[in-house]
């Protein structure tokens, strides 16, 4: 506010004041402004979950079918291709399948959507509480939360409507769930950084990766039935090792030697520094015409 004072020598001068009739200052501590900051990526989940369609329930039924047809297809396949269902593990034939296939579709859904999402020079950026980490954040939640429904409801369905299903250790298995989703929010968040400046090379590549992944996941087979010059195909994935994992906590009589948590921890962890970072430096260069030239 601009306000006439005296200059002390029978003068007056014009200065700039604190505080007006229309803007109120707040200090905001280091918790509300977290609280703040959960509060704008909960919302953008709810759009990012309705984003599909209109109707939450709809879209959520939706992803549920697409569940199903990969379990069916991959069923059929295993059954009409001679010597494929030798590589499942002994137990529930059905659960072998699931097991692979929630986890291969919460790591590639994720990375599609934090790709995907807003970036610095999204229109969404001109809104004042908007910021990339609220649209990362509110892509990986809303996928997060949309697989895990569908992952229970054909879990439950399946349970009660066919064959009742044992899990060795649940709360494990689940762990294995969350690590494919931060592996998938990590890769997602360097494709993310690298995406303003090479969209056509970012979208080629990513969609390579997330069809190498229909194989290279290794849902359908385990890593103790493969030999060595095969395991070395497979186990740079951190999703290889994400499902291979989830079925040592899932099947009482399987115990992977060849794979471990650690490995996509800790590339996870490394590649969403490096998206951190890359996403800080591309934020710094941001310009329209980057969505422009799409």
């Amino acid at each position: 506010m601009l306000a006439w004072q005296a200059n002390g020598k029978g003068g007056q001068r014009l200065e700039r004041t604190e505080g007006s009739m229309f803007h109120t200052s707040r200090s905001r501590s280091t918790t509300m402004g977290g609280l703040r900051l959960l509060l704008l990526i909960y919302h953008g989940s709810v759009r990012h979950v309705r984003r599909s369609h209109r109707n939450a329930l709809v879209g959520l039924v939706m992803n549920i079918l697409q569940t199903v047809i990969f379990v069916a297809a991959f069923y059929l396949m295993f059954t009409l291709i001679p010597g494929m269902r030798g590589s499942a593990i002994r137990g529930d034939f059905l659960l072998y399948l699931m097991s692979g296939i929630f986890l291969f579709l919460t790591f590639n859904k994720t990375m599609g959507a934090v790709i995907a999402s807003e970036g610095p020079a999204s229109p969404m950026m001109q809104h004042a509480p908007m910021n990339t980490i609220v649209a990362i954040g509110s892509a990986a939640f809303g996928t997060l939360y949309i697989q895990i429904l569908s992952m229970l409801v054909v879990g439950f369905v399946y349970h009660t409507a066919f064959t009742p299903i044992t899990i060795h250790d649940p709360a494990d298995a689940f762990a294995m769930v969350m690590l494919s989703w931060f592996s998938g929010l990590s890769i997602g968040m360097v494709f993310l950084a690298m995406k303003p400046w090479a969209p056509g090379f970012v979208g080629l590549v990513s969609t390579i990766f997330q069809r190498m992944n229909m194989i290279a996941s290794g849902k359908m087979f385990v890593a103790n039935m493969l030999p060595g010059y095969m395991l070395a195909l497979f186990d740079w994935n951190p999703l290889f090792h994400c499902i291979d994992q989830a079925r040592g906590f899932t099947f009482i009589n399987y115990n992977p030697h060849f794979t471990s948590i650690e490995y996509p921890l800790y590339i996870s962890i490394a590649l969403i520094m490096v998206g951190l970072m890359g996403e800080f430096y591309t934020r710094k260069f941001a310009s329209a015409s980057w969505y422009a030239r799409r």
